[in-house]
């Protein structure tokens, strides 16, 4: 796994999380109570599964403690946290740059798991991140110009 020789580097947030007001924890508990209830009431028991581990999801993640990823750009690929990815396993990439909202690096990638990674800028540069990529034959997916609507979604509901 090459680790060396990165011609760009950062390290991110594994994950951000939003600041909320007491107001949208009330309402998360009004919404998830509504749903609950109305699991119970039309006996969709695997719904309210599915509600109860979304809270417990969304309340361990609270607590946990956000680590810094490590990213690099060298000659042979990226590396992403402890995984490194080879230029041929990355079939397109994008960025998304709307300071201060939305500063993030895409990659479309042939995994089955993980076919798409986000990777936040921080205070990289976009344009010599960009042309280092494309430096590498790295196909740049121009149609994209929009981040994600799950991501869009999640970022505007807080999630």
């Amino acid at each position: 796994m090459p680790q060396e020789n990165f011609l760009i580097s950062w390290t991110f947030p594994e994950f951000t999380l939003p600041e909320r007001s007491r107001a949208w924890y009330m309402g998360a508990i009004l919404i998830a109570l509504v749903l609950l209830f109305y699991a119970i009431v039309t006996s969709n028991f695997l719904f309210g599964l599915i509600v109860i581990l979304t809270a417990v999801v969304l309340v361990t993640r609270q607590a946990k403690e956000v680590e810094e990823v490590f990213f690099g750009l060298n000659e042979d690929g990226v590396q992403v946290g402890e995984k490194f990815f080879e230029f041929k396993e990355i079939k397109t990439f994008w960025i998304i740059y709307e300071p201060p909202q939305v500063k993030n690096l895409y990659f479309e990638t042939d995994s089955l798991w993980r076919p798409r990674l986000t990777i936040p800028l921080q205070d990289a540069n976009p344009v010599k991140v960009r042309r280092l990529l494309l430096g590498h034959t790295v196909k740049e997916d121009l149609k994209k110009e929009n981040e994600p609507l799950s991501e869009a979604l999640g970022r505007r509901l807080k999630l």
